[in-house]
């Protein structure tokens, strides 16, 4: 029985799944040559991405030289032959180490979730595996649905600009995406060893290359039969070269990974843009210009859309009615029962809108006989801009924040119920006034939820945001929505594929 080392032993079952993946029917003669290993087959992982952060310096051979003939003693001609078994373990280590080195590198990518941070880690892993300093991916579904986007590695904005004035069907990834080479089963890669030889080399092509200094590229599509075409990356080299046909099969393998994992991605942004655009649809395409009122609102869509919403209506007797409130829940269903609830108030607010009470008592009424599973909270303000004067009622909302020269104070409220927890909802409402250049800020729970902190503690955090103000932003309500908003959600917190939807709605009073 061989003596074969643990570390490879582990992985005897992995190799043995792997060897069909790999398209590999004899590991020992087909995947390795004969004789020492390279640097592909070594028995320790070569440093790629994955492994170490520095990509190797590139490997500038068309393919390795035949080994020169070992006449010392230890040859296995001499006297003092390598044992077969020996032999056996260096091949079976080589190949124990470039299905690590894949593995490494595809759980890193399965760790993005966003098609920008996928692309650039396709990118950085598969130089290292050919051998290359610099990249371009081109993401291009062949759907025409996009999104269409691309990325560059060891490129600036401006190179990424020189390189599109090239004619697309003179560039590699152009090649690919627009003939039959890209698609699953086609030739599968366009490999120019030496572009300054190429007698048919475009000019344009030549000046460009000559300029950001690359002399061969290798471009490989992203597809496959599930996915379709998707794209294409290429790499460039800074001398004439090309992969060796071992790395060449390593990247083909991790490009098949690759794409699989970006048309997942690709499906979750579609769903995603497709969701913040109903959602976008559903909410006031403008808000009104009411005299005496300046009006600013700003919102933040989750990941899965849910069911926060704001609106403004001007009303008769040159009244105003403001609201914000929040549905259960999240996803179209949420959206959907959104738009209802939302549609809904409107019409209760122009009936009866001088009293709020009346108003959220309908609206409950309405969602507890047509989605009694659904709760949801809303706050509904009447506001009389000649006289400053606001009248409010909340179900289960959290109160809003008034803010001026003299005072940062949240509005004193009754406690009161969700919309649809209760056999029957009604609360007090509540009449305050405002002061000239006062704005008041009415926004939903998702601002405090965002923080990650306690209610306490967040409400505090909106309360020292809105007094923190700059002095000379408070004459504009898009200006105090803004500080708000990037003071109580710092660090990108306010991005809008985070967690918990958010609106926010300002009315500075003149």
């Amino acid at each position: 029985m061989l003596d074969i080392p643990s570390r490879v032993r582990v992985h005897v079952e992995t190799l043995l799944a792997a060897q069909n993946d790999m398209g590999v029917c004899d590991a020992f003669e087909q995947y390795a040559p004969v004789g020492r290993p390279g640097a592909m087959n070594a028995p320790h992982p070569p440093k790629v991405a994955g492994i170490d952060s520095t990509v190797p310096a590139p490997a500038h051979t068309v393919a390795p030289p035949p080994a020169a003939p070992d006449t010392s003693p230890s040859s296995p001609s001499g006297p003092h032959a390598r044992p077969a078994g020996a032999l056996l373990q260096d091949r079976l280590a080589g190949w124990v180490s470039d299905l690590t080195t894949l593995n490494e590198l595809t759980e890193r990518l399965a760790r993005t979730n966003g098609l920008d941070a996928a692309l650039k880690e396709l990118l950085r892993a598969g130089a290292a595996l050919v051998g290359a300093r610099r990249g371009l991916a081109v993401l291009e579904p062949d759907d025409g649905l996009g999104p269409d986007t691309t990325i560059g590695l060891g490129l600036a904005r401006a190179d990424l600009g020189h390189i599109e004035t090239v004619p697309r069907s003179a560039m590699p990834y152009g090649t690919l995406l627009d003939t039959a080479a890209g698609l699953p089963g086609g030739d599968g890669e366009d490999v120019r060893p030496d572009l300054f030889a190429e007698d048919g080399l475009d000019p344009r092509h030549r000046e460009v290359a000559g300029r950001l200094g690359y002399a061969a590229c290798y471009a490989l599509p992203l597809s496959t039969e599930a996915a379709g075409r998707l794209g294409a990356a290429v790499w460039f080299y800074d001398e004439p070269a090309e992969p060796a046909e071992r790395r060449r099969h390593l990247a083909g393998l991790y490009l098949r990974f690759a794409t699989e994992h970006l048309a997942r991605l690709l499906d979750t942004e579609r769903t995603r843009a497709c969701m913040a655009t109903v959602y976008e649809e559903l909410l006031p395409s403008r808000l009104p210009r009411v005299p005496g009122v300046q009006l600013a609102s700003r919102h933040r869509t989750g990941p899965r859309g849910g069911g926060d919403w704001y609106d403004a209506l001007p009303l008769p007797d040159a009244a105003l009615g403001l609201a914000v409130g929040s549905v259960t829940g999240a996803g179209p269903g949420a959206i959907a029962a959104m738009g209802r609830l939302r549609a809904s108030l409107r019409a209760y607010a122009v009936m009866e809108g001088e009293d709020p009470v009346a108003v959220l008592s309908d609206l409950e009424l309405l969602l507890r006989l047509t989605e009694p599973a659904r709760s949801a909270t809303a706050l509904f303000a009447y506001c009389e801009p000649a006289l400053r004067r606001i009248t409010m009622a909340g179900a289960g909302h959290c109160p809003p924040l008034v803010l001026g020269e003299r005072r940062t104070e949240f509005v004193e409220t009754s406690v009161s119920a969700p919309l649809g927890m209760l056999a029957c909802w009604e609360a007090p409402s509540v009449e305050f006034q405002v002061s000239s250049g006062e704005t008041v800020l009415l926004y939903t729970d998702g601002l405090l939820h965002r923080t990650g902190e306690s209610v306490d503690r967040a409400f505090a955090r909106l309360h020292t945001a809105a007094a923190s103000v700059p002095r000379a932003l408070r004459h504009d309500p898009a200006a105090v929505a803004d500080h708000v908003l990037h003071t109580v959600l710092p660090n990108g917190l306010d991005v809008t594929d985070g967690a918990e939807d958010v609106a926010l709605l300002a009315a500075r009073f003149e």
